[in-house]
Formats: structure tokens, C-alpha cells, sequence
């Protein structure tokens, strides 16, 4: 079996000019502001971000490719496999909060991790996925979303799409709010049981997947009328998606613990953000129907 970490990287690359240009034209104000950076123990990245955007408020799609020699003990706390081992890790991760509440905000990430030691195999895998947190909810947008990740799912078996949708159901879950933190998607992780030319076709076929699922809800709901009420509501919701980033998220606290660059790691959080002292929404609304329609895990296809 070969890995081929250069294929893995170019894909990677391409993968972030392709949606990079599909959101400015979409947006039809900005593009993305570019950085490369370097981090001390080895490795960088490429980051773009677009803020204050004609459709997204904020708008960050990073690449990084880091390396170092050990991994942090909270990393090989559940893998001691890892210990002592040299590690590179590539991926591209993006987040959009646009500006309309009636647009979702989208999440995206798709990365290969590989271990190495003299005389040992190597230990690699390949995770990702995408999910959807919208703000005001829509069957039509719920079902394209869904319909999409199963379409990308299902030339590698029946069953790959209803797994990984239930995964992100169960990763994407505010446990301390008992509430999912969207309508979910796909979320797959310690992919290597196809070897790597099949696990890195599916990484492929889930990114390039990406913005088909994203870009028509965006086109739709763009330029919905919106208020006070519904911006007020939306910067609420904001706020759980802080609270899962910087509590739970995998990919957030491995960027931190080794030594990632702060800035492009903390680019998925909203410019503009509120928490409301034990706010409820009132019956019969279209808050209200948030959570008890589109914030419960369903199938939607």
C-alpha cells in the first residue's frame, strides 16, 4: 500500500481555491483575504478569511499542514499507539456565518493524519464531513442537504450515509444544552478500513460535495427580507456555536494543544455573537419552531 501524502495535500489546495471562488462570487462584494503562516514546531498553513461580506458576515476557509515529532499527551491519551511517533497532519476546515438570518451557517472539514516510527507501520486515517445550523428552518433546504451527503455517500455502500449522518448527529450535540447544534450532515473519523486509495477517493468525494449541498441555499435565501427580531435571534444562536467550538470540537482543541496558529484556528467564531440570560422563545413562533422541528435529529430523505 502506498500513501501518498503530496496527492493528499494537492487535492487539499485545490479543494480550498475551488470553494474560495464559489463563495466570493457568491457573496458579490469581497473576496478572501489571504496569510500563509508557519508553526514554530513545524508545518503551516493557508488561510482566507472574508469579513463583512455583501452575504457572509464571516467567512474563514483555512488549509494547514503541520508536523512535529510528538504528539501532546491529551492526543495519545486515547490512541497510546501514538506515542512516540512523528505525526503529519493535513486538512482544509472552513466555517460561514452569513449575514441573513435566513441563510444557514455551514461547516465543512476534511483532513488525513498519518504517525510514523523506524520499524513500525504506519498508523493514518482520514476524517471530515459537513453539517448545516441554520437559523430559521426550511424542509427544502434540510432535504438538499441530506439528499447531497447521501449522494456523496452512497458509491461506497449502501449503509455509508446512514452511519456517518447519525455520527453527526451524536458529535455535533451540545451536551451541557442538551440540544444538536444544527440539522447535522456527514462527520466520519479514523477512516483506513478501505486502505488509501478508496478512503481518499470518499475524502474526495465528500469535499467536492460541499458546496453543491451549500451554495443553492445560500442563492435561495439570500435576499429574504429580515428584521430586528430575526438578526437578535440569529446572534443568540450564535452562541451555541461558540460553546461547542471551544468546548467540544476535535479539530479546535488539536490545533491549540500543538501550537497551531491562534488566529486561523479561532477563525471559525462569529464577528458578532450574544448570550440572553435564560431567554425562551415564545409559543407558536418561528424561534420556537427551530427547536421543535429542526433541532431534533430526523431523517430528512
Amino acid at each position: 500500500m502506498s500513501i501518498d501524502v503530496d496527492a493528499v495535500k494537492k487535492y487539499l489546495l485545490g479543494m480550498q481555491d475551488a470553494i474560495c471562488d464559489a463563495l466570493a462570487k457568491e457573496d458579490g462584494k469581497l473576496g478572501f483575504r489571504e496569510d500563509s503562516w508557519q508553526r514554530p514546531g513545524g508545518g503551516g498553513g493557508r488561510s482566507r478569511v472574508m469579513e463583512e461580506g455583501g452575504v457572509f458576515e464571516k467567512a474563514g476557509v483555512n488549509f494547514s499542514h503541520v508536523h512535529g515529532e510528538n504528539l501532546p499527551a491529551s492526543a495519545t491519551a486515547h490512541r497510546p499507539e501514538l506515542a512516540g511517533r512523528s505525526f503529519t497532519a493535513l486538512g482544509v476546515s472552513l466555517v460561514i456565518h452569513p449575514r441573513n438570518p435566513y441563510v444557514p451557517t455551514s461547516h465543512a472539514n476534511v483532513r488525513f493524519f498519518i504517525a510514523e516510527k523506524p520499524g513500525a507501520a504506519p498508523v493514518w486515517w482520514f476524517g471530515g464531513g459537513f453539517d448545516l445550523t441554520p437559523y430559521y428552518g426550511f424542509d427544502e433546504d434540510c432535504v438538499h442537504w441530506h439528499r447531497t451527503a447521501k449522494q456523496a455517500c452512497d458509491p461506497f455502500g449502501t449503509d455509508v450515509y446512514s452511519r456517518y449522518k447519525q455520527w453527526c448527529d451524536e458529535y455535533f450535540h451540545i451536551k451541557h444544552r442538551n440540544e444538536p447544534r444544527g440539522i447535522g450532515g456527514l462527520f466520519f473519523d479514523d477512516l483506513n478500513q478501505w486502505g488509501f486509495d478508496k478512503s481518499f477517493e470518499f475524502l474526495r468525494s465528500i469535499g467536492d460535495s460541499y458546496i453543491k449541498a451549500y451554495q443553492p441555499i445560500v442563492a435561495r435565501r439570500k435576499h429574504l427580507a429580515y428584521g430586528d427580531a430575526e438578526r437578535e435571534f440569529q446572534l443568540y444562536r450564535r452562541g451555541r456555536y461558540v460553546e461547542f467550538n471551544l468546548v467540544y470540537d476535535r479539530g479546535t482543541l488539536f490545533g491549540l494543544q500543538t501550537g497551531g496558529r491562534t488566529e486561523s484556528i479561532l477563525m471559525s467564531l462569529p464577528s458578532i455573537v450574544k448570550w440572553r440570560y435564560d431567554w425562551q422563545p415564545e409559543a407558536g413562533s418561528k424561534e420556537a419552531e427551530l427547536y421543535e422541528k429542526y433541532l431534533k435529529p430526523k431523517a430528512w430523505i
